[in-house]
């Protein structure tokens, strides 16, 4: 079954860690999942020394690509901005779209 990740990749600054990773599980995470457009998200620690902070990746999975981009039409800008707004300054982020072809356990 074809399906859509959405891939936040977040690099979040040492001062303020464990108030955004607390963050991130307790609310913003799970109110991307109320939306009812994704089916599963995780959160990885990316294990790699870097300066200046410490890189996740965060990952929603849709069934479809309409279903992502009434998403990002409907509720992105929203919980974006939310984000922004309380870890201003101490992140960068980018977002990577994949269609995975199929899935092997």
């Amino acid at each position: 079954m074809t399906s859509i990740i959405y891939n936040v990749t977040v690099n979040i600054d040492h001062d303020v860690h464990d108030e955004w990773l607390e963050w991130m599980k307790s609310i913003h995470i799970p109110e991307v999942m109320k939306t009812g457009m994704f089916r599963h998200s995780k959160i990885s620690r990316i294990l790699a020394e870097e300066e200046g902070g410490i890189s996740y990746s965060v990952m929603y999975q849709c069934d479809s690509m309409e279903i992502f981009t009434r998403y990002e039409a409907e509720f992105a800008p929203t919980l974006r901005d939310e984000h922004s707004k309380k870890f201003q300054g101490k992140f960068v982020a980018f977002r990577t779209l994949l269609e995975v072809k199929e899935s092997f356990e």
